[in-house]
Parts: structure tokens; sequence; C-alpha cells
């Protein structure tokens, strides 16, 4: 059985080109383009992992994942913050709200998928 990814960015062609990576890795990936779309999705879909940005309009990352591990039906699905906000207080807030890893953009693919595997099977 195919994993399922959930990537929130609200960035084109982030979403573009890991979502074709991530699906020539086997997985099973849905996208939303910002917070408030993400969480939605989070909610109808379980995925079995979410990517998440920190800057994006509407709702930023941050707020998205604290409502994500707020909610029962959320609260168990890894969360890889996968964002340009490079800052030491950024990650720390970030695992603070209970990201599981924060990665910062640019990313290596690789490294990407190492990180996927350490939450999916």
């Amino acid at each position: 059985m195919k994993s399922k990814i959930l990537i929130v960015d609200d960035e084109p062609d982030v979403i573009f080109f890991v979502k074709k990576q991530l699906e020539a890795h086997g997985y099973e990936v849905s996208a939303a383009s910002d917070g408030a779309a993400g969480l939605q999705k989070a909610f109808e879909e379980a995925p079995d992992l979410i990517l998440l940005d920190v800057v994006m309009p509407h709702r930023d990352g941050f707020s998205v994942l604290h409502e994500l591990q707020s909610a029962e039906k959320t609260k168990h699905i890894p969360v890889i913050m996968l964002t340009a906000k490079a800052e030491s207080t950024a990650v720390f807030q970030g695992q603070e709200l209970g990201a599981a890893d924060y990665i910062i953009k640019p990313f290596d693919v690789q490294v990407l998928l190492k990180f996927i595997k350490k939450y999916t099977v």
C-alpha cells in the first residue's frame, strides 16, 4: 500500500517538483496551496505524512501545525516543515509545536526522501 503524503505550500513550482519526485518513488501525493486548504485536506484525507511550508498567505504553517496537533483526527500524523525560513527561532518554534522534522529550502531530493522514509512505511 502506498503511503499518502500531503504537500502544503504556496509555491506552485515547489508543489510540482516535490509531487513529481515523490510519485516517482511510489508515494500517493496530494497538495494544497495555502494553510486553510491544507487543513481541510488533512482532515478529509488523513495522509500518512504532511510536508508543510511556514510562510504562506492566510494561515502560516505554524498555526496550521498547531491546529493539526490539537485535533484528535490529525495529531498522530507526522509533519515535516519544509521551508525557506531558516532562523533558529523558527526551527525551535516548529519543534515546540510538534513538527517531526524541519527541512530548509533549497533541499536535496535524496535528503527529503530519507526524511520521508523515516516516517512512512
